[in-house]
Order: structure tokens, then C-alpha cells, then sequence
């Protein structure tokens, strides 16, 4: 059996063609067979020392308390979004507009004006000619005037005269 370790210029081979190494040489060419086997029912062995070291019935159990934990923090997180909806509830008032009411309508062009700072932020007072469901008004000016387009009533607020 020729070896193909080498060393710099010294190679096994020579050694074992010399006879120095026989006796190694017939004890690795006996076990060698073996150690091939040993290998296959190693990689066997650490397959079960896997399955044993994690074996299925706890890892369902952790699974299952992970489960749990989860579903717990989703119930406080639930219950803490409702104790907040209704605190903010509480604290805002319903803006209903019918037609008639008078209202001023927020500037939202950004047009820059010589005024600075002093101009007016609300422009007005208009009529709600019509109000929708979804919180859309039509306006009309005090002449009669209709706007073409609705307006949102998150930009009006009722005028009090």
C-alpha cells in the first residue's frame, strides 16, 4: 500500500517500501474496513443522541407554552387597546352637522401670504347645503354660491354667531 502523506521532500511511502513500517501498515490495512464501519454506526449514534437530547413529546410541550404565552400577551394587548378606545371615547365629542348650520371652513392652501403669521386660519362662514353618512359636506357661501367640490368635516368647525 503506497500512502500519499508527505512531509516537505519525505513521504510515507518510502518508509513503508523500506519495511520500516510493516507491521502498521498490515494493523491499518486490518482495521481499516472497521473503521469505515465504526464511522457509519457513529453517524447512526449521534442521530439518536439528537432525537434523544430533543425528543418530540418536550419539544411539543414547548411549542404548546410558547402557544400559550403568545396568546396571552395578544389578550393583554387586546384588552389594553379597548381600555384605551374607550378612555379616548370619553374625551371626543361627536361632530354632527345638519343642513343649514353655519360653519367656518380651515384655509389649507399653502399659497405664502404677505400677512405672515396674522393670516386668517379659518375662511367663512358657510352654509351646509347637504351633509353625507361619511362625514363629507356640500357648502354654499351666504350668496349662494355652491362649492364643487365636498369637503371633509375634519377641516370645518361650527360658526357661532
Amino acid at each position: 500500500m503506497i500512502c500519499l502523506f508527505k512531509y516537505k521532500s519525505f513521504s510515507l511511502s518510502r518508509i513503508i517500501m523500506q519495511g520500516f513500517l510493516n507491521p502498521l501498515n498490515i494493523m491499518i490495512q486490518r482495521h481499516l474496513p472497521n473503521l469505515n464501519s465504526l464511522y457509519l454506526r457513529q453517524r447512526k449514534m449521534m442521530l439518536k443522541g439528537f432525537l434523544m437530547r430533543f425528543p418530540e413529546h418536550l419539544s411539543n410541550e414547548k411549542q404548546i407554552i410558547q402557544l400559550q404565552k403568545r396568546l396571552t400577551a395578544m389578550c393583554h394587548g387586546q384588552l389594553y387597546q379597548q381600555r384605551m378606545k374607550k378612555a379616548f371615547d370619553k374625551k371626543v365629542k361627536p361632530r354632527v352637522f345638519r343642513e343649514g348650520d353655519l360653519v367656518l371652513k380651515k384655509v389649507l392652501s399653502f399659497v405664502p401670504d404677505s400677512r405672515g403669521k396674522w393670516t386668517p386660519n379659518y375662511e367663512g362662514p358657510y352654509v351646509v347645503k347637504r351633509a353625507f353618512s361619511g362625514g363629507a359636506l356640500m357648502l354654499t357661501t351666504m350668496d349662494g354660491e355652491d362649492f364643487t367640490r365636498p369637503v371633509n368635516s375634519d377641516a370645518v368647525k361650527r360658526y357661532f354667531a
